[in-house]
């Protein structure tokens, strides 16, 4: 193997080691529901592996090839044997990728019967064929001489640079307009292609005809494969076959799934319904509601993060809100949105303001931004990243946005550390079910006002109560029941939690890493579709 080949091999293999690990994580992620740790342990089996790999090459380097080795690079790349030094990078690169391409559904198989801990052995074997390419290429492609050293460098650096390049273009470009499964295919691809370039001693036609027939029979299996991949990361034990989601949008923010009830899935956790109803109530909606019960009018409103677009489209209509901006990092949620008519007005006319970003950074981007109201349907508090969103140094940050008065209204998810940490951070406030309404002037809920402002509320037109029905008579009082805990309590209540920071992360650590989401609340054809994941402890859904 000429050292320009073994260039060539370096980058390439480090473009598509790098791609799919990212694919991995996003499969781990979302069969995780976004668990804190899935990157990390992901990661120590896929460096598990490399290390590995890269121990049987230097094993089998040391006592097969010996010093005929390096005759062999000199001589055109022959191997000790005097066949061509290429056909076993050859072998390992078309294994390794074959490995690869197959781990993805694998693990959505596994995941059905077990825990994904049992599928991180086959991570570490993928990645560790992987890892073999790299040190047996430099066994073929350099010379032993004065100049070992420095192409040893060149040959690390193309790895590198090789790395770099299919992080940057696997996850902000073929991300972004490939599903999963179509990337797999395209890495593997050119994993063959690879293969076959340096499988020497065979005609290029036969080589070629190889390469087509591998292709060929990937994107056959492919569909296959992959086709009911992230309905089986989901439901897990309880998947049902022939099950498919009514919609799924991958992008490079992430997956976004949609259940034929209705049902949103947000990086595999249950992310809301399509429903403005408070009566139906299906997602809990009544709590967007409750804003109005804090002040007469809110007229500047900001909301972090969209989803199904049902709390947006609640708070552009209510009463005294005269302009609402919503930041989301996902932008495939507004491409969800457009499709649903319930919810999809919010993205016509110009009072509600969208724009594509994270939450936190978009706050610091905008100092001078002053909202009467900040409101934030938080997703679950375990969650990675979501101390960004829960910190007491977001906290300050939220403070810094609200204007005199302004009231703070975001979802704790029940996670004690986030309540605690809430109610340390202003002065005044309480809890409503699973939210805290915080800020540093009193905040109160007063039923009466309320009770107007629920009267007079309209959603396209509609209003929202129909008061000549008794059962919406009914809601509308059960509604006006909730009695808030005042954050004096929730203090008391929470003295053993911890207050989460930057530095701690604390509610993302507190499950233990092998730990699913609780797959028995998420049913693949739910008999029931009204409050699904309202049970087993974990606090009321998330949208």
């Amino acid at each position: 193997m000429s050292f320009a080949v073994a260039i060539l091999v370096a980058a390439a293999c480090g473009f598509t080691a790098l791609s799919y690990e990212i694919l991995w994580f996003r499969i781990y992620s979302f069969a995780t529901g976004g668990s804190a740790s899935s990157f990390g342990v992901l990661l120590g089996a896929y460096l598990a592996g490399i290390a590995f790999g890269s121990l049987v090459v230097w094993r089998w380097s040391t006592d097969h090839a010996g010093a005929h080795a390096g005759a062999g690079a000199r001589e055109g790349g022959r191997g000790p044997d005097g066949r061509p030094g290429s056909r076993a990078p050859a072998a390992l690169i078309v294994a390794s990728n074959v490995a690869g391409f197959l781990l993805v559904p694998y693990v959505a198989w596994e995941v059905g019967l077990a825990t994904f801990a049992f599928s991180l052995p086959a991570v570490a074997i993928a990645s560790g064929l992987m890892g073999a390419v790299l040190p047996l290429v430099a066994h073929f492609g350099i010379a032993p001489d004065d100049r070992a050293g420095r192409r040893l460098s060149y040959l690390y650096l193309a790895n590198i640079v090789g790395s770099a390049t299919g992080s940057l273009l696997t996850g902000f470009v073929l991300m972004e307009h490939l599903p999963t499964g179509r990337i797999s295919l395209v890495l593997l691809a050119l994993g063959l292609a690879l293969g076959a370039l340096l499988w020497t001693g065979v005609r290029p036609a036969a080589r070629v005809a190889a390469l087509v027939a591998g292709i060929g029979l990937a994107a056959v299996a492919e569909p296959w494969l992959h086709g009911d991949l992230y309905e089986r990361l989901l439901f897990k034990e309880r998947m049902v076959e022939g099950t498919r989601f009514a919609r799924l949008i991958e992008n490079r923010s992430g997956v976004i799934a949609v259940r034929d009830d209705g049902a949103i899935f947000g990086g595999g956790m249950y992310d809301g319904f399509f429903n403005t109803d408070p009566a139906d109530n299906r997602n809990n909606v009544v709590r967007a509601y409750a804003l109005a019960a804090f002040r007469e009018r809110t007229p500047e409103v900001l909301m972090i993060g969209l989803a199904s677009g049902s709390w947006a489209q609640v708070l552009a209509s209510a009463p005294g809100v005269d302009r609402l901006t919503v930041v989301e990092i996902n932008p495939g949620y507004v491409e969800l949105i457009a499709e649903h008519a319930e919810v999809a007005s919010i993205l016509a006319g110009g009072k509600v303001e969208i724009a594509a970003d994270d939450g936190r950074r978009w706050l610091l981007a905008n100092p001078d931004r002053r909202f009467d109201a900040i409101v934030q349907n938080t997703t679950w508090y375990w969650r990675g990243h979501v101390t960004n969103l829960l910190s007491a140094e977001y906290m300050r940050i939220v403070k810094d946005h609200l204007k005199p008065g302004g009231v703070f209204y975001y979802n704790t998810n029940f996670g004690e550390d986030a309540l605690k940490t809430g109610c340390s951070s202003f002065a005044h406030g309480f809890r409503l079910a699973n939210f805290l309404a915080l800020g540093d002037d009193p905040v109160t809920l007063d039923a009466d006002r309320w009770r107007r402002a629920l009267e007079s509320w309209r959603i396209d037109g509609r209003p929202v109560f129909d008061l000549a029905l008794p059962f919406h008579r009914e809601r509308l009082a059960a509604i006006l029941s909730a009695q808030p805990e005042p954050c004096a309590a929730v203090l008391e209540r929470t003295r053993e939690a911890t207050v989460i920071t930057d530095d701690n992360m604390a509610g993302e650590w507190s499950r233990p890493w092998w730990v699913m989401p609780a797959s028995d609340r998420i049913q693949a054809r739910p008999e029931v579709p009204r409050e699904p994941q309202a049970r087993a402890g974990e606090g009321e859904p998330t949208e």
